[in-house]
């Protein structure tokens, strides 16, 4: 009999063992984020917790999103192009479903914006919203705990700050037998644009200088972090922008605000995140832990709500009200690519990403790569890290080879659609198409910030990427034809053409 317990306490031993090798994962999604907000990625942004990831990891500067925040976020947990996991989106195991079985627990923290219930779908406990937004300061009827609806929000409520206390409650509560997976989904720096008044006047006065001096300075910052070569022409200067200094005195002055306070959303998740970073630390399990940070999609560029809000008298930063970046300050925030949220274009689908994990990553600290990865490569490229397969096949492959310092290029081409805009990517080529206009063709490799225009010169490439497009298109949805899906009408998808055919951009002014 004692030998038999003996026997059972050493296999019980072993498999907590090998539990305990596994990596912890942590994905960190900020929502709607741009490209070089953060400091590793050019911007001015105080981001300390986020450079000290990518200083000590690896960044993916060529990492693609979906443009928008569902599609993104589909193709995220499912490993699919989101035409697909739409389509089986409930018979499809999700990255939560399938870490659980092989022995992690699971947390969401933040922004759902899917189908169902998180419960359903994989996730032990959950914290957060089920919607695509929900006021900063006063939550909102879809606020969650776990399968219960949530309603304490005290006078001190702050979303980031709600949603890193409860990331970090999830990570002391975990047993170190057992590996976790955290979803931490801050709802920062998307809109309405709202933070603590102190974060906001550390910013205040920052951005007088405007839009074209702002994109300026990243871009030099970028250039000397080795982001973007120097040689590669630059985007010119959006048609349907106005100069900064066309602007009236109340104009810049609440353009300035809004952009404060964003610069303050995205500060205080990295205040956030630094606290994560301490408590991993504290329970001894930072350095086998795998940290993805990224954007699902570009810097947000409407701004439908401004007439509204200068009626209620509400300004950028306080609670009830719903600013959004607008069009200037997205043009910063996605620097240095062209357009921006829900466009297919480099400036809606490129996010900054970041990978740490100090006992799985090898070669030298800071590494930036520039192979082309998109977020239906994560799931199969977890699943390897936590040294299981997925349970069905991807449309993405694993990366996992970067992590380990070796050459990795995907052979494939990558697709994009959304609304009206559509793309596909090839290592040499990208063709794309904005407000369901002509197709645009660029040649990736030598002109990756889409600057020159080659489909006239060269149809018969136009031809051949747009038949692999429509032959993608058929498969992964099951339809027989394409048919472009008008935005006529929708304040939020109004044309974003940059060339002249998008809404020329009216900033708002301070009310007097």
């Amino acid at each position: 009999m004692l030998l038999r317990f003996l026997a059972f306490a050493a296999l019980v031993f072993a498999l907590q063992a090998q539990e305990s090798h596994k990596p912890n994962i942590i994905i960190i999604l900020a929502d709607d984020m741009g490209y070089s907000d953060v400091g590793c990625y050019g911007g001015e942004i105080a981001t300390p917790a986020i450079d000290s990831l990518a200083s000590g990891g690896l960044r993916l500067s060529r990492f693609h999103n979906g443009g928008m925040c569902v599609i993104s976020r589909s193709s995220l947990l499912t490993g699919q192009y989101w035409t697909r996991a739409e389509r089986a989106w409930k018979t499809t195991p999700l990255l939560s479903e399938q870490l659980k079985k092989n022995g992690y627990r699971t947390a969401l923290i933040g922004k759902w914006h899917l189908d169902g219930d998180p419960m359903d779908r994989g996730f032990d406990h959950f914290f957060g919203f089920l919607g695509g937004f929900s006021d900063h300061f006063r939550g909102g009827p879809g606020y969650r705990l776990d399968r219960a609806e949530f309603r304490d929000f005290g006078a001190d409520y702050y979303s980031t700050d709600a949603f890193t206390e409860r990331a970090t409650a999830f990570i002391r509560s975990t047993p170190h037998s057992q590996p976790f997976f955290l979803y931490l989904s801050y709802q920062a720096p998307h809109n309405p644009l709202q933070a603590p008044a102190s974060e906001i006047k550390k910013y205040r006065g920052k951005y007088q200088r405007g839009w074209a001096a702002l994109r300026a300075d990243r871009i030099a910052k970028q250039k000397a972090l080795g982001i973007n070569d120097a040689t590669n022409p630059l985007p010119t200067y959006p048609q349907y922008l106005p100069d900064w200094d066309s602007l009236s005195d109340a104009q810049r002055d609440l353009e300035e605000l809004r952009m404060a306070t964003y610069a303050a959303m995205v500060d205080r998740m990295d205040q956030g995140i630094a606290q994560l970073i301490a408590t991993l630390k504290q329970q001894r399990c930072f350095d086998n832990t795998l940290i993805l940070f990224l954007s699902d999609n570009g810097s947000d560029p409407f701004s439908v709500a401004d007439a509204q809000m200068a009626k209620l008298h509400k300004l950028p930063g306080e609670a009830g009200s719903n600013y959004q970046p607008g069009l200037g300050w997205a043009h910063v925030n996605n620097t240095p690519w062209r357009l921006n949220k829900i466009s297919q274009h480099a400036g809606g689908i490129t996010t900054g990403a970041i990978v740490h994990w100090p006992q799985g990553i090898k070669g030298s600290a800071g590494r930036i790569s520039q192979s082309r990865v998109h977020m239906i490569d994560v799931l199969p490229t977890l699943m390897q890290c936590a040294g299981a397969k997925p349970e069905i096949p991807c449309d993405g492959e694993s990366f996992a080879a970067l992590l380990n310092n070796e050459t990795w290029q995907r052979e494939n081409p990558l697709y994009f659609q959304f609304a009206d805009n559509r793309a596909i990517r090839t290592h040499e080529w990208t063709l794309a198409a904005v407000d369901g206009g002509a197709w645009e063709l660029y040649q990736t490799s030598s002109d990756p910030m889409e600057t020159q225009d080659l489909a006239p010169q060269k149809p018969e490439i136009v031809e051949h990427l747009q038949n692999q497009w429509l032959t993608w298109w058929k498969q992964s949805t099951g339809k027989k034809s394409y048919q472009p899906v008008t935005t006529k009408g929708s304040p939020h998808y109004s044309p974003q053409g940059d060339r002249g055919t998008g809404v020329p951009y009216r900033p708002s002014a301070m009310p007097r």
